[in-house]
């Protein structure tokens, strides 16, 4: 198959217009446009004719917790592979589902649903028409522990009762149960231990800080000690003041980190997401929905973590009015971050090529080059999907 005329997002700086061949599921070639004269020869190519049209990488989400009515924490299957289903359908190809804060036997299954689901990423449905057909599911890439490692003060809408200091022997075993499958790990490092946790994981997982109170110094320490990423800067943290920085300012002396950035239009403001796209540059922002299952669904009562959430709009939150993750997908969260300044070839990055490198699988997806993955959308003017390339076939 061959993607001509569209114009390709292929170095992660600027659209080149080009032609890309694919083969058995995967990148084999990008070259400068190729006209097709006339009716397709027997043996030619395949073609789609993005003409006027950007393409792009498949976006990952790297932090999500539900959409559609569903949440990874129910460890349900049908669930799941639903909730896949949506993702890929707004153009999140990639998947790395959030765990929230639960007992270890409880996080376990977690584990072994995303575990199915990779047998099985699809589910039957009954189309408008009454057919029953398979729904297929974004590729689940890896999956995000945020928690229950995490501080008490900033524990956000993550449920207390399940908290613990880092326990070494339990990340182990939960490791143990999927060793290519848990990607990262969200960790308050000022609480007993997490700096030496920290050291003797760093190895195996991306570690993130997070719902914590770290002042500079402790966040600096966790940064030696191994911590890459940020759990989605701002939120669940100390403010960033001008004597003491905290965790971002942390993060931003240190240039090898990625930094989540949740821009949905309510965790963070405009100004401020813009001054982050300047401070830390597109080569370190990640964008994430933090979604929950509400995300696709009206407003009403839901639940995250087995905590009651009410949603109103963009807006969802717990009886005391903390805010319970969002309702916005990816696909929306990079719109947004366009719509209000940022270059459209930085938002790419930051839901592309950034979170694929923040956990370890830009290898296969994350870009549009040779031997990739063909995960790919074509977009139009207002960067809506005209159509979904996925492993190759056109969805």
């Amino acid at each position: 198959m061959q993607i001509r005329n569209g114009f390709i997002f292929t170095n992660g700086t600027s659209f080149q217009k080009g032609t890309i061949h694919v083969a058995d599921g995967r990148i084999r070639a990008i070259e400068p446009n190729i006209a097709l004269c006339g009716k397709k020869q027997d043996g030619q190519e395949a073609s789609y004719d993005a003409g006027g049209c950007y393409v792009v990488p498949g976006f990952t989400d790297i932090h999500f917790h539900g959409c559609f009515g569903y949440d990874f924490s129910d460890c349900n299957l049908t669930g799941l592979q639903i909730m896949g289903g949506y993702e890929l359908q707004a153009g999140i190809t990639q998947i790395c589902p959030a765990a929230m804060t639960y007992p270890e036997e409880h996080l376990a299954r977690m584990i072994e649903c995303a575990k199915a689901y990779r047998i099985h990423p699809f589910t039957e449905a009954v189309n408008s028409h009454g057919d029953i057909c398979n729904i297929q599911g974004a590729d689940l890439t890896g999956i995000h522990l945020e928690g229950p490692f995490l501080s008490m003060t900033k524990k956000g809408a993550q449920n207390p009762e399940f908290i613990i200091p880092p326990d070494t022997a339990m990340y182990h075993r939960l490791k143990a149960l999927a060793p290519d499958l848990l990607k990262l790990i969200t960790i308050a490092p000022e609480t007993e231990n997490a700096l030496d946790f920290i050291e003797e994981i760093k190895d195996s997982i991306t570690v993130s800080i997070g719902h914590t109170t770290a002042d500079y110094e402790t966040a600096r320490k966790a940064f030696q000690k191994g911590a890459t990423h940020v759990t989605h800067l701002f939120n669940a943290m100390p403010a960033f003041s001008h004597r003491d920085t905290g965790v971002i300012g942390a993060a931003f002396d240190m240039p090898n980190n990625h930094v989540e950035l949740i821009c949905d239009g309510i965790h963070v403001s405009e100004s401020m997401i813009r001054a982050v796209f300047q401070l830390f540059t597109d080569n370190r922002v990640v964008l994430v929905s933090d979604s929950m299952m509400a995300a696709g669904c009206p407003d009403g009562k839901y639940t995250l973590g087995g905590q009651s959430v009410t949603v109103k709009g963009k807006l969802a939150t717990l009886h005391d009015g903390t805010i319970a993750g969002s309702v916005t997908n990816l696909a929306d969260c990079f719109r947004y971050a366009v719509s209000i300044g940022i270059p459209v070839e930085s938002a790419l990055k930051a839901v592309t090529i950034n979170p694929a490198r923040a956990i370890g699988i830009d290898k296969d997806y994350g870009s549009i080059a040779p031997g990739k993955i063909a995960n790919l959308l074509i977009l139009d003017s207002n960067l809506h999907i005209k159509a979904i390339i996925f492993h190759g076939e056109i969805l």
